[in-house]
């Protein structure tokens, strides 16, 4: 289908901020998940979102998408990952209707338009500079619906977000999107650690990560390249995204890319062949108790 009629046709800075302070690094690559939820829809409708804030939010950062909607790849990526993390949290809550959904890293995604059931509790995390954009532009969804400051570097993450103080709490989920191959190998593995470790039993940690080949290879990527991000932490292996913790382990690989088309239903199972890992994918880990028995 011809979809030009869906990119605006003046293109704008993507650093451009409206009225709003300019975004650090790594927190201005949420533009790119905006625009791919703002004007994705049109461009693969298979993958349609329906988000109801994305396109209003884009426009009161003053910033058209343009910039980031020439990556058409990149915009497919970040509907089919919305989608499957999407489909997961609603698995959660078809076991756990009250559960607690948790986004770290939420940017200005507003996963609870989709996921609450009139049970569930949601709560978005962020750094203080995106949750001062986020609170005038995103309103908390009603009382089981907050936000919080984030920062996952630091030991404590866990407690400040008010999470299960014990393993013997209900399951939680959670969910961290676009943000943990911007952080160093050993937090990524010190946040895993800690879900491992504080998680109770049947909860789920789904992310989405790049491998280990795109580490220090951001200026290459379509989008990121517009931003000062960098990519720090990509897995190896498979078996690196459970070592943190004992009672880690791997639930699910989605392949997001393959559904895209040739070559990348032929290029993904290859490069997984000859390197063992995905070269991008979405992964489900769940806690399970240890039988010492």
């Amino acid at each position: 289908m011809d979809n030009r009629s869906t990119i605006p046709a003046t293109p704008a800075q993507p650093g451009a901020a409206g009225s709003y302070a300019p975004l650090s690094a790594v927190p201005s690559t949420l533009r790119i998940p905006l625009a791919a939820r703002a004007f994705g829809d049109a461009m693969f409708p298979a993958l349609a979102l329906g988000d109801a804030h994305a396109g209003r939010i884009l426009t009161a950062l003053g910033d058209d998408g343009l910039a980031w909607l020439r990556d058409r790849h990149s915009i497919y990526g970040v509907l089919a990952r919305t989608r499957r993390f999407r489909e997961l949290a609603a698995q959660f809550l078809a076991a756990h209707p009250a559960g607690h959904l948790v986004n770290l890293g939420c940017g200005l995604s507003h996963y609870f338009q989709w996921l609450d059931n009139g049970q569930a509790r949601m709560t978005d995390a962020d750094l203080p500079e995106v949750l001062a954009i986020r609170r005038t532009l995103l309103p908390v969804a009603g009382e089981r619906h907050e936000v919080l400051p984030l920062d996952l570097t630091v030991p404590d993450w866990w407690d400040r977000l008010g999470l299960p103080a014990t393993r013997d709490g209900a399951p939680v989920f959670l969910l961290c999107e676009g943000v943990l191959m911007y952080l160093q190998p050993a937090q990524v593995q010190a946040i895993l650690r800690t879900f491992g470790e504080r998680a109770p039993a049947g909860s789920s940690f789904a992310f989405d990560a790049m491998c280990w080949l795109a580490i220090g290879r951001a200026k290459q990527h379509p989008s990121v390249k517009h931003t000062a991000a960098e990519f720090h932490w990509g897995p190896r292996r498979l078996p690196e995204l459970t070592q943190a913790h004992a009672r880690l382990r791997l639930a699910g690989t989605f392949h997001l890319m393959e559904g895209y088309g040739l070559p990348y239903s032929l290029i993904g199972p290859t490069f997984r062949m000859l390197f063992g890992v995905p070269f991008y994918a979405l992964y489900a880990l769940q806690t399970q108790d240890i039988d010492t028995a």
